[in-house]
């Protein structure tokens, strides 16, 4: 059980990076105060343990029950975190955004499931890897029971490394400073863009090759 708990936490951290991720929190939430980022960092962390363990318990029946592969997931939710990297690396520097846009009248509170927590931090390569993991296991109940805690024990401390990332951006950028937190969140931004088209890739690899196969070995004509 504690060998699955550190395989999990491990594993979805090294995906969502939270602490990367918190400069793209950061520059997402720049209209809003302290307090209100921090109201919205633990939105984005209930809402990010809600998406974890219903990946890592049930995650597998409902793409099921929706008809839904993984390879669709991917491309899919590769495209959204393509487009929203490409829409931050594209976005004007803050100073600039700040006179053309004084005041800025969305509630941020309203992004915090959309897209701060869904694709920004638990995306589709996170579900994917959530869904895979899926703690629970089939036989005995003392081992679903296991599965059961395990996951709920992963999900929360991911959630926490979230919530605690996202609430300290600030200070983090402080302690950096203006350049140094503008140069990181164009980087990361930047790479949010290639990860998102690398799920895209991984997606297509899984479904171009048995289609091209197909279209290659098409089946005899019945005689």
């Amino acid at each position: 059980m504690v060998n699955d708990l550190l395989i999990g936490y491990m594993t979805l951290f090294s995906i969502i990076n939270p602490f990367g991720v918190a400069f793209v929190f950061l520059s997402m939430t720049r209209y809003a105060s302290e307090a209100e980022r921090s109201a919205i960092a633990r939105r984005v962390g209930i809402f990010s343990f809600a998406v974890l363990i219903a990946s890592l318990l049930i995650g597998s029946q409902i793409m099921r029950f929706f008809g839904i592969s993984i390879p669709a997931l991917r491309i899919a939710g590769g495209l959204v975190v393509a487009l929203s990297g490409w829409s931050m690396l594209s976005a004007p520097d803050d100073d600039v955004a700040s006179e053309a846009s004084p005041t800025h009248t969305a509630d941020p509170q309203a992004r915090a499931f959309f897209p701060l927590t869904v694709p920004l931090t638990t995306g589709p390569g996170t579900i994917a890897a959530a869904i895979a993991l899926g703690a629970i296991r089939t036989g005995e109940l003392r081992h679903m029971v296991e599965g059961v805690v395990t996951s709920c024990i992963v999900a929360a401390l991911v959630a926490l490394t979230i919530t605690v990332a996202f609430a300290y951006a600030g200070t983090m950028s402080r302690w950096i400073g203006a350049e140094g937190t503008r140069v990181i969140t164009r980087l990361t931004a930047f790479l949010l863009m290639c990860v998102g088209v690398q799920i895209i890739l991984t997606g297509l690899a899984d479904v171009l090759p048995p289609m091209i196969a197909a279209g290659l070995h098409p089946p005899d004509a019945a005689e």
